[in-house]
């Protein structure tokens, strides 16, 4: 046990040391925060790496619209308890002004509308770093990336045209209009997440812990059934008990049969499993490069 205990201290000091450096190099960063486990991590470790000083950048989310509420609630809960400032881009505003086309249909999805709007509120926020919760292990595409990633004048990733970091020496030089996305905790894996959130008491939410909730499943993914989900003439809503691995847009995330209630239930679940957590999502079933490719468009 105290060997796990080093290790996550080990994986926190790296990320905290990050978080620092970015406060350090760059003039007007940002947190993505999604309300997941993952940014919700990140957000603890830059509350703990300026305290007993306030988070000094904000929190940003893109909000598709067809969040669970659950997210939303725990968001807004988390930043009145912090003291942060929170900035929300709106993909539903995005599209009542024509800057982007609604998908139609039962698989219509929002998830491709962020990258627009994201861009868009790094731009008029002129954030020139954006702090973001991806591991590596978390999927293929994000294991390339460097701790420091640079992105261009147009938001976009260039995967073979990296910059090195070795002994821990991360460059953030720029050009004017140029940002970077910078992943603190890309040395941790999704057990090292839920451990630290054990040990740490992190309060999550209640969408991570089994309940019981009505659901379709549709090509293999357990969908909830919500306002934002276009049933099927044939689908029909059945009571499951479900837990969610990964938390975002409503139509697209699956969710996990899981009798897993504590902490301690989800570490037993996370540490078996041989599915990657985005494994349920229906959005990274479009294509085998999904991911990599809206990354390199200027998603997260």
């Amino acid at each position: 046990m105290a060997k796990s205990i080093n290790h996550l201290r080990e994986l926190e000091a790296e990320g905290i040391y990050v978080i620092r450096e970015v406060a350090a190099q760059f003039e007007n960063p940002a947190l993505l925060f999604s309300g997941g486990k993952d940014s919700i991590v990140m957000t603890h470790l830059a509350h703990k790496a300026f305290y007993p000083g306030r988070i000094p950048f904000p929190l940003v989310h893109i909000d598709t619209g067809h969040n669970f509420p659950e997210t939303i609630k725990f968001r807004d809960n988390l930043v009145e308890k912090l003291g942060a400032k929170l900035i929300v881009g709106s993909v539903q505003k995005a599209i009542d002004e024509g800057k982007v086309v609604e998908e139609k249909g039962y698989n219509a999805l929002r998830n491709g509308l962020q990258t627009t709007v994201l861009l868009d509120t790094i731009e008029e926020g002129k954030f020139d770093a954006c702090l973001g919760g991806a591991r590596r292990d978390e999927e293929k595409a994000r294991a390339k990336e460097r701790f420091f990633s640079h992105r261009d004048e147009f938001g976009q990733w260039d995967p073979k045209n990296q910059r090195p970091e070795l002994w821990n020496l991360f460059n953030g030089k720029k050009n004017v209009g140029e940002h970077f996305r910078v992943f603190p905790i890309s040395n941790w894996t999704e057990l090292d997440v839920w451990q630290y959130i054990t040990m740490e008491n992190i309060d999550i939410p209640s969408l991570y812990k089994a309940h019981k909730r009505k659901c379709v499943v549709r090509d293999g993914v357990i969908l909830a059934v919500t306002p934002f989900l276009n049933l099927k003439p044939d689908e029909k809503g059945e009571e499951m008990t479900v837990r969610f691995r990964t938390i975002g847009d409503a139509t697209c995330t699956g969710a996990s049969l899981s009798d897993a209630e504590s902490l301690e239930e989800i570490i037993k679940e996370v540490a078996v499993t041989r599915v990657t957590e985005r494994g349920g999502r229906a959005d990274d079933k479009r294509s085998e490069t999904s991911m990599e490719d809206r990354k390199k468009q200027g998603y997260f």
